[in-house]
């Protein structure tokens, strides 16, 4: 028969790990890390609170001062909590490792030792029976929150092997006391309970029940930290994977697409606002520069761009090279998907201008930059049979770009269709509408009928 480490034991094998060595590997296992470290400052403030209601607990059922014995082990308790939070690393650290077994010790010596501040001269079989040894499930508990089954295995192990050693040497340096036992058998003759009730008695079966009992809870709570641990590597990655989705795809299209299984095949049809943006001669621009100072200013044209479509609640269709389409309203419809629109050309706007400062500081050419926005419906679902691609499509995509190319002829940064002012004035968007004018009978490639726009003029040094 194959051997299987302890490791393997606890291992899900419904659940694939990455490969060790790997990204994935490397960034589950950060995650892990520090949702481990989160977890020992929880089981140390945990701890603390225990001991605290435990001290308080004592006050009323041990008599003073042999109650002072117990609250000094409980200090030392929380206090050995305190050096973890100094130097644990949850399961990688020797030091933490060592501060269990005191744990443990401490807690062993106080329940078997006899108590210096009381005057009874107890039999030493009677420190057994007391019950204490439940206390010993407050730790284990503790260390359930750390999220290390290897820690709750120490717990386990260790407080088992300890709990033993005391009773074994317990039992061979007790001082028999015939004279109880008799007199235990005297009060009950012929019948078990003289022995149940022989305060000189360690009564072993009860006490391996206890270890028992406490090892099989030990190994169920590691086993439910394991997988817990598998499960914090699973959304580690599916985390890690939607962040990578988001560098491709608008958050609400990847929030969309993590709620339902296919939720952008439905085919719909609805009212949404679209966003054109373009960089006005950036050919010129870039037939002038290395290409590298062209894919920088690229980067940090569409890097600001792209901020705020997503500030907005929009949604960054695709980068047109030196512009970029954003749409509003998708993938499901808002109350104000036109406001938002013209919220983000005015964000966009001011971004710009910060932008063009810092380049003129620079002793860089300033960027011009045009906007066209449309109100109207259109088709949406996803396209292509191998490689998908969420699409907006209808008249309402074509006007907005011919709109956003009508801001040359305007010498204007921004032109909206007035059905799109119309709408962002039902949607009560009256104060981002200031500043612009109403320019009648323009003639719009590819629409037959002559449409009025609005446009937010230049300022005098874009001209």
């Amino acid at each position: 028969m194959a051997r299987r480490s302890i490791s393997s034991f606890f291992e899900d094998q419904t659940y694939e790990l990455p490969e060790q060595g790997t990204p994935e590997y490397e960034y589950t296992e950060q995650v892990l890390e520090r949702h481990k470290r989160e977890g020992l400052f929880l089981a140390v403030r945990a701890r603390w609170v225990a001991m605290g209601v435990v001290a308080i607990l004592m006050l009323f059922v041990v008599p003073w001062p042999e109650v002072i014995f117990y609250e000094f082990i409980l200090l030392i308790i929380a206090f050995n909590g305190w050096l973890m939070l100094r130097v644990g690393k949850v399961g990688l650290s020797r030091a933490e490792l060592v501060l269990i077994f005191l744990d443990l010790t401490v807690m062993t010596l106080g329940m078997v030792v006899p108590n210096p501040f009381s005057d009874h001269a107890w039999p030493q079989a009677m420190q057994y029976q007391f019950g204490n040894f439940k206390y010993f499930f407050i730790l284990l508990a503790a260390g359930t929150l750390a999220y290390s089954w290897r820690t709750v295995v120490v717990i386990g192990t260790w407080t088992a092997g300890l709990w033993t050693f005391a009773l074994v040497v317990g039992w061979w340096f007790a001082d028999p006391m015939p004279e109880i036992s008799q007199a235990a058998q005297d009060a009950y003759p012929n019948s078990p309970l003289g022995f149940l009730m022989d305060p000189t008695q360690f009564h072993f079966k009860m006490r391996v029940q206890e270890v028992v009992v406490f090892l099989l809870v030990a190994i169920t709570l590691a086993v439910s930290v394991r997988r817990f641990n598998r499960l914090l590597r699973s959304n580690a990655a599916l985390e890690r994977e939607r962040t990578n989705l988001s560098r491709y795809f608008s958050p609400n299209v990847v929030e969309e697409l993590s709620k339902n299984d296919e939720p952008l095949k439905q085919i719909r049809n609805h009212e949404i606002a679209v966003l054109f943006v373009d960089i006005v001669h950036f050919t010129e621009f870039a037939s002038t520069r290395a290409p590298e100072e062209v894919i920088e200013t690229l980067r940090e044209f569409h890097g600001l761009m792209e901020g705020a479509v997503f500030a907005h609640n929009g949604t960054l269709d695709k980068y047109l090279g030196d512009g970029l389409m954003a749409t509003f309203g998708t993938p499901e419809p808002t109350k104000q998907d036109a406001i938002n629109a013209l919220n983000c050309v005015h964000a966009m706007m001011e971004a710009l201008d910060a932008w063009n400062d810092d380049r003129t500081r620079r002793n860089l050419q300033p960027l011009r930059v045009g906007f066209g926005a449309h109100y109207g419906p259109a088709v949406l679902a996803d396209i292509g049979a191998n490689r998908l691609e969420f699409a907006v499509v209808g008249n309402t995509v074509n006007v907005a770009s011919r709109l956003e190319a009508l801001t040359r002829g305007l010498n204007a940064r921004l032109v909206i269709s007035d059905g799109m002012r119309q709408e962002v004035v039902d949607e009560g968007g009256h104060a981002c509408l200031a500043g612009l004018r109403r320019f009648e009978e323009q003639d719009i490639r590819g629409v037959e009928q002559k449409l009025t726009v609005w446009a937010f003029e230049r300022p005098a040094d874009q001209m």
